[in-house]
């Protein structure tokens, strides 16, 4: 995508992304001989830096905001040190609870000034194509918060062998792609659910338990579509919220795991020997 075409959607003008760990003992990082999960190399980089480099590159973006359990890890690079003197980056703590982090975030940088996207430190395919995709959808919607999805369909297709989380409704699976867009200060009620329902993340089922008897009963049936599941999830959460279904198989691959880091690296791999080719 060329800077003329990016141009065509705004984007927001600020970011957080989330570093943080909910244990210091991280298998992952063990593995990879990382002293952080977000430290982890890809094509040569830390993953954490790789992210906010991507974001900071998107014309609207001119300040991202850091959320990590360790700040001191971060004092250690060099180019995201400069990046953080400069004023275009913070570092804040995260807390021992993503949502809370998150809330805290969103606090520090006030929504009320605009829209904020969140997204992971571990989004290490994230790129122009995604963002473009995300950002030119919810512009065109009226939510408090859009968040992206990709379908089952769409991941298998290109990574049959990957596991993922599903969300299955009437009309298919979506795995999330860890990409949120705050758009009003009402989206943090929003947050405020995920907080209840955190801990659940993995049990599908009992999130939409959360949603009350007969959210739950209509999931469970498959009687909803997406958008309508929305539709009732926004009344109970009290904040419109909308699902903004991308294209890209690569835009629901984080690094949760070994076999995920392994996966990415093979992506990254691939498109090297296309360009050099």
């Amino acid at each position: 995508m060329t800077p003329d075409d990016r141009a065509h959607t705004r984007g927001p003008q600020r970011a957080i992304v989330l570093a943080g760990r909910r244990s210091a003992d991280d298998p992952l990082a063990r593995a990879a001989g990382a002293s952080h999960r977000a430290l982890l190399e890809i094509d040569g980089e830390p993953m954490l830096l790789r992210v906010v480099k991507r974001l900071l590159a998107w014309p609207s973006i001119g300040h991202v905001l850091v959320n990590i359990d360790e700040t001191g890890l971060l004092e250690a690079l060099p180019e995201l040190v400069a990046l953080r003197d400069s004023g275009a980056v913070e570092f804040i703590r995260s807390t021992d609870s993503p949502s809370r982090s998150v809330l805290e975030s969103l606090v520090r940088l006030d929504l009320g000034r605009g829209p904020i996207l969140v997204t992971t430190a571990d989004h290490a395919l994230l790129d122009d194509a995604m963002l473009s995709d995300f950002f030119a959808q919810s512009e065109r919607g009226t939510a408090d918060l859009s968040f992206g999805l990709v379908s089952r369909t769409t991941i298998e297709a290109r990574f049959p062998e990957t596991r993922r989380t599903y969300l299955r409704f009437r009309d298919g699976a979506y795995s999330g792609a860890n990409l949120f867009l705050f758009r009003t200060p009402g989206a943090e009620r929003a947050a405020s659910f995920w907080r209840r329902v955190e801990s659940e993340r993995k049990r599908p089922w009992r999130i939409a338990r959360a949603f009350g008897t007969t959210n739950l009963l209509l999931f469970l049936m498959r009687r909803l579509d997406l958008d309508a599941a929305l539709v009732r999830a926004s009344v109970v959460v009290g904040a419109k919220i909308e699902a903004v279904r991308l294209g890209s198989a690569e835009a629901a691959v984080d690094v949760d795991k070994i076999e995920d880091l392994v996966l990415v690296r093979s992506i990254l791999a691939e498109r090297g020997k296309a360009q050099s080719g």
